[in-house]
């Protein structure tokens, strides 16, 4: 039977505190100027409305606001149609809360993460080792270095790979469908798929229905998608574009 760890997980925030406080102190230097340069005061008003709504962002997606994130991952975790049998691949783990989740529903099988661990994000492996104790799935989990555009395993290595808003993040694919190819190269002929992320964004994916051609001339036998943006939990102040306005699943079998 798996132990868990004394402790909380920590599954930070889809919002960087950098993202309040850059803004913020600009907007305050911003402010100060404006004593002796009275238009510095705009800037200043424009910078400190940035810091505010990023922290009500913040806010929304926490735990002690709306609880976004989880509300979000939980429709990556609802449309997986599968029988809980085999291995799980999850691409962009971030802190291992999906990972985690879907260990904790599927006690019969095993999980990698994969994820760069950027320095623009507050996560690493080692905050998803521990996240992984805590909740007691760490002889079920495992989770490594690898970048979504090249994935360090061999065709048809899954019975089911996850993603959750993190394609459009990957820096180094400039065609975000070809991250999808190759997030369905590693799907067993048979096994399942479910990936959200930014795929109303055009300038991204292209249309809606050109994407799910694209996926289907690569030989997958069942695909569709799922507008997820206009979900009840979500607060209109979250869905502008640049935050999760545009997302999507596409959900599917090999």
């Amino acid at each position: 039977m798996e132990k868990s760890l004394v402790g909380i997980p920590d599954y930070g925030n889809w919002i960087a505190k950098k993202l309040i406080y850059v803004p913020g102190l600009i907007g305050l230097a911003f402010l100060g100027l404006a004593f002796f340069v009275p238009v510095m005061g705009i800037l200043s008003g424009v910078f400190l409305l940035m810091a505010a709504y990023f922290a009500y962002a913040r806010h929304l997606f926490s735990p002690q606001g709306k609880n976004v994130q989880k509300h979000i991952r939980a429709e990556v975790i609802a449309r997986l149609n599968w029988d809980g049998n085999g291995q799980v691949l999850d691409i962009g783990c971030g802190s291992a809360a999906l990972t985690i989740e879907l260990a904790k529903k599927y006690p019969k099988a095993s999980f990698i993460g994969v994820d760069y661990w950027g320095k623009g994000w507050e996560y690493s492996q080692g905050i998803c080792e521990r996240n992984a104790q805590i909740e007691g799935v760490d002889q079920r989990v495992k989770f490594q270095k690898a970048s979504a555009s090249k994935l360090p395993f061999p065709n048809e290595s899954f019975d089911a790979v996850v993603s959750n808003l993190v394609f459009h993040e990957v820096a180094d694919a400039a065609d975000k469908r070809e991250l999808l190819r190759e997030a369905l190269r590693v799907v067993k002929k048979g096994g399942q798929f479910t990936f959200q992320d930014l795929f109303l964004i055009k300038q991204l994916y292209g249309k809606k229905n050109d994407l799910l051609d694209a996926i289907r001339s690569w030989g997958i036998s069942q695909v569709e998608f799922v507008e997820t943006h206009n979900a009840p939990f979500i607060p209109k102040a979250l869905k502008l574009p640049f935050m999760v306005g545009t997302i999507g699943i596409l959900v599917g079998r090999k």
